[in-house]
């Protein structure tokens, strides 16, 4: 039995892994689906990207946790891969699902196509605004799913992609998994294919788009479990 911790990406909270985290259950796991301050039922409270590390960090503590898998999808990569060199030997392995990756003294968007996201955020007073649904086109995605990002989602909080990550090592030394979905038309960010020809990381590549824990949930949780059994 191993814990999870499930952080999803911009715009999303703990209900994004409802049925990834279901699945995991199921297999005898402990899971735990963290919202980050700003976002959904956390919408209220102030956010920014250490504040976002130290969520994880607490949730980690507060529970008491060991053994741990730690899992970031898209934006939330940066956050989960720093609180996983803070929470120490309780970290088992890290996932990023189709993730960024923090860079000491880098921000989000540092790191990060972004031109675009800049635009946005200038235009929207210090939000990142949800997608429209046809950026979701070609994701694998139902219908029913694009409209559940959309109606649930929560404009994502300015502060989170513009300060910098704080680490003391690169994240290549951490023990990981990295998991590519092909669908989403962009190859890995640098930093990752780095990462990736350090030795330590694991690749698999995912049939779907960005959004996994909607359209792949029970592949995505097959491979969180295999992940687990790495060490």
């Amino acid at each position: 039995m191993t814990d999870f911790i499930l952080v999803a990406g911009a715009w999303l909270g703990a209900w994004a892994w409802d049925e990834v985290a279901a699945d995991l259950r199921a297999a005898g796991h402990e899971v735990h689906a963290l919202t980050l301050s700003g976002l959904a039922e956390k919408k209220e409270l102030p956010a920014g990207q250490q504040i976002h590390v130290q969520d994880i960090v607490d949730e980690v503590e507060r529970l008491d946790l060991r053994d741990v898998v730690l899992v970031g999808h898209s934006y939330s990569g940066v956050p989960v891969g720093q609180a996983a060199e803070r929470i120490g030997d309780r970290l088992r392995r890290v996932v990023f699902v189709d993730s960024n990756l923090p860079a000491d003294g880098v921000s989000f968007l540092d790191a990060f196509p972004s031109d675009h996201i800049r635009a946005a955020l200038a235009e929207q007073d210090g939000v990142w605004p949800l997608l429209a649904p046809a950026a979701y086109a070609n994701q694998d995605l139902t219908d029913e799913q694009i409209a559940r990002l959309v109606g649930e989602g929560t404009p994502h909080p300015a502060a989170t992609l513009t300060e910098p990550a704080v680490l003391k090592r690169p994240p290549a030394e951490l023990p990981a998994t990295y998991i590519k979905c092909v669908l989403d038309g962009r190859p890995p960010l640098p930093a990752v294919t780095e990462a990736l020809e350090g030795g330590r990381w694991e690749l698999v590549e995912l049939n779907t788009g960005h959004w996994p824990m909607f359209s792949r949930p029970r592949d995505l949780a097959r491979i969180l479990n295999e992940a687990a059994t790495r060490g």
